[in-house]
């Protein structure tokens, strides 16, 4: 038993050994140069903290996140996702397997993946350094890292919420190209498989508006890209993002026959 012990330990040390230095060797990033920084000016200016125009959670009278704008492509406004015969078949046996709204993940405080989290109706705070865009998300504390360092994308991604992006710059426009997503809700209304890909295109419309496109690529589930349309984003020069915990005075429950369902009573209430 003792001998069997030390094999599967020195696998294990194996495998963290080699594993994590093998993946961090292919994607090592160089410490940003004197020269690095002085390019930074050059580039637009996405840093700040961001909102979609009538977003809750900053402010009274603000109301739900406003609709996305579906432009581009070629389609209808509500035009419907080109989908594969396979997936076509898979989107109805879906929505006859629904369940209802509340019966969800995310009110569950299970945050939705990419592209979903970039819609939330709370702020976004961009930090742009040499190599890398950061996107903090207040909503479920989400964190996106970009990479403009000129490396691609991975071959065999470990899925993830959020995905894996790189970026590059064309223009004054920066181009990001995601990979490798788990399946969880992330706003999509159909299948997707695990050759998905989300473009996004951030542009400045003037100093404080932020465009961002966003269109699905799935050479699997798709016949064609899928355009999910324009956000806009405006800046706020003196906001900072709040801290966000979901599970902080969180009322909803899920009964033992999977019934969802939120407890209304103050749990602070002085007893009567």
């Amino acid at each position: 038993m003792a001998s069997t012990h030390k094999v599967l330990f020195g696998l294990l040390a194996a495998t963290l050994a080699v594993g994590p230095a093998a993946f961090a060797q292919k994607f090592t990033r160089k410490a940003p140069t004197a020269a690095d920084w002085a390019a930074m000016p050059k580039l637009p200016d996405f840093n700040g903290v961001w909102e979609i125009p009538l977003g809750g959670g900053r402010g009274a009278g603000r109301g739900a996140a406003a609709p996305a704008d579906r432009t581009g492509g070629g389609r209808g406004a509500d035009a419907p996702p080109p989908l594969t015969p396979e997936y076509a078949a898979k989107a109805q046996a879906l929505a006859r397997q629904a369940t209802k709204p509340e019966d969800n993940q995310s009110a569950n405080c299970l945050p939705p993946g990419m592209p979903a989290i970039m819609a939330q109706p709370y702020p976004v705070e961009i930090v742009m350094t040499p190599g890398l865009v950061t996107i903090v998300i207040e909503a479920y504390t989400q964190v996106r890292h970009i990479y403009t360092d000129g490396r691609p994308l991975p071959d065999d991604p470990d899925p993830s919420f959020d995905g894996f992006s790189v970026g590059r710059w064309e223009g004054s426009t920066l181009v990001v190209d995601t990979v490798g997503f788990e399946q969880v809700p992330r706003g999509i209304s159909f299948p997707y498989s695990d050759k998905m890909r989300i473009v996004e295109r951030f542009k400045l419309t003037d100093p404080d508006t932020l465009s961002v496109e966003t269109t699905l690529i799935d050479p699997v589930a798709l016949t064609m890209p899928y355009s999910m349309g324009t956000r806009v984003f405006k800046r706020h020069r003196t906001w900072t993002i709040a801290e966000y915990v979901c599970e902080e005075n969180n009322r909803n429950f899920v009964d033992d026959k999977g019934k969802a369902g939120i407890t209304l009573a103050n749990p602070e209430a002085s007893p009567k």
